[in-house]
């Protein structure tokens, strides 16, 4: 008599599982209508105070519930049946591995291997639906606590860069692929200067520290140093007119963008030629920055390298370079002659010029994609944000690994941190903005809904500590700048 083959005999088995498997469906599906019916009608044998249509849809309801937990039971079943198939053919196999019976003992250990990673999986899973709704809860609660105050309105294309002025009058900047830099009232939103120097994009502005003087770098492969004179009367605190109360998100369409054209900012006064113009770079000039006591500037380019620059002179002072491509982003030290520039090539640098003899370099290496910023805090850390979804806090004095690693579900921009409170806001690709502390905790995320927020990617923020109304600033490719007061005692108290 043939004796039938392992293959043979397995595939006839699984036949005779899935066709079990039909046949209970099918009983199930056949008894559904009759079950249905024999609950409608003790229900309605029943005395409730119930309307008939509510009982009706109760009674549906719980025939959903009823079928798929029958579902569940079945696919349960077969999944024990698979085990049990599996266990005697780990039995069956372990009697011809080197002519030695598998004893119970390992069969148990392995057994109770299997189950910790259920047990594992199972683990994670709630990890994550539970953190969900934990995120539900706090995206409720950030918006008492991170209002939207004012929207700025008046460029023609995205806007790259946003920052505050460090002297009186406290006024707001953006640079704009427009080939324009606005300078605008915090409290009112109006344009206040408009320069028009520049015949490339303008892909970052910075502001003097002690003089109306700001510096702004352009895709004309410059970039320029030009004065602005602005006189603000008293700021009067004003009314929040554009709050707007818990509403859900809504998805927005690009026509509903702002429109630029017919703006405020065509009849502010213009600023047309700088006052020196830095000249050395062979490729875009991506982001540039004053240097404390504001007589150098540094500026990074997609030539790979960055220049150090007298303010003075206009005259270059060191060519820094190192990196393997373009670079993204540069940023000074608040205290120090320390520069720090990220890189395409997943490294950001340390440029130390505290010592006129020496200037050092030190490399971090801790991303997987282009850092697209690296900022300053205070003390010794550095914060560097990528496009591979991570935010890293890093200590100067041991460049190996970073002290916190924040993960993120979209590509970081920009970042920039509240120096007192050693808040680090995040703007991303996907249009969100989210808040974080320097141990990599979430603070917040800032609402966004169909009538507040950014409506395209968020390219860059930056913070204003002492402002009475608006201390964080955000901006973004829907070519509108936004200010938002983030209540920071209520913020930290939450966390």
């Amino acid at each position: 008599m043939p004796i039938e083959s392992g293959s043979c005999a397995s595939a006839r088995q699984a036949k005779q599982k899935r066709k079990s498997h039909s046949l209970s469906i099918r009983r199930t599906n056949s008894s559904e209508q009759e079950r249905a019916g024999l609950q409608r009608d003790m229900l309605e044998g029943q005395d409730s105070k119930l309307p008939s249509a509510v009982r009706s849809t109760l009674l549906e309801l719980f025939g959903q519930i009823e079928r798929e937990f029958e579902n569940l039971y079945i696919e349960n079943l077969e999944l024990r049946r698979e085990i049990d198939t599996l266990n005697e053919r780990l039995a069956g196999e372990g009697q011809t591995i080197d002519g030695a019976e598998l004893s119970k003992g390992q069969l148990k250990t392995k057994a109770s291997h299997s189950t910790s990673q259920l047990s594992q999986k199972l683990k994670t899973t709630y990890k994550a639906s539970t953190s969900k709704i934990v995120s539900s809860f706090k995206t409720t609660t950030s918006r008492a606590i991170c209002q939207l105050v004012k929207e700025y309105v008046g460029h023609r294309d995205g806007i790259w860069d946003v920052s505050v002025a460090k002297t009186q009058p406290v006024v707001l900047g953006t640079a704009s692929a427009d080939h324009t830099a606005l300078l605008w009232s915090i409290e009112t939103g109006k344009c206040l200067v408009k320069y028009v120097g520049h015949v490339g994009s303008v892909n970052s502005i910075k502001f003097h520290p002690t003089e109306q003087v700001a510096l702004t770098a352009s895709g004309d492969q410059t970039a320029h140093i030009w004065r602005y004179i602005i006189q603000l009367p008293t700021p009067q605190p004003t009314a929040d007119c554009n709050q707007v109360s818990g509403e859900d998100e809504v998805e927005i369409s690009d026509k509903d963008e702002p429109d630029g054209d017919g703006d405020g900012s065509s009849d502010c006064p213009t600023v047309r030629a700088p006052l020196s113009s830095l000249k050395s770079h062979q490729g875009v000039v991506i982001a540039a920055d004053w240097l404390v006591g504001g007589k150098q500037a540094v500026t990074a380019s997609w030539d790979r390298t960055a220049n150090l620059y007298d303010v003075e002179t206009s005259e270059l002072v060191h060519s820094l370079t190192g990196h393997d491509q373009e670079l993204t982003h540069c940023c000074t030290h608040p205290t120090q002659r320390l520069v720090v520039t990220s890189s395409r090539d997943t490294t950001f640098r340390l440029w130390d010029f505290r010592d006129p003899s020496i200037h050092s370099v030190n490399v971090f290496q801790g991303h997987t994609d282009t850092v697209t910023s690296a900022v300053f805090t205070v003390g010794d850390n550095v914060v560097s944000g990528s496009d591979d979804r991570t935010v890293k806090v890093w200590d100067l004095k041991n460049m190996r690994s970073p002290i916190a690693t924040i993960r993120t579900d979209s590509a970081v921009n920009r970042i920039s941190v509240c120096v007192g409170q050693r808040i680090i806001a995040l703007p991303h690709d996907n249009r969100q903005v989210r808040l974080f502390d320097m141990s990599g905790v979430r603070l917040a995320r800032l609402p966004r809904s169909n009538r507040q927020g950014h409506r395209r990617m968020v390219c860059c923020s930056a913070w204003c500590e002492d402002h009475p109304i608006c201390n964080l600033f955000t901006c973004g490719f829907d070519r509108q700048a936004i200010g938002w007061n983030i209540n920071i005692p209520a913020l930290l108290q939450e966390k």
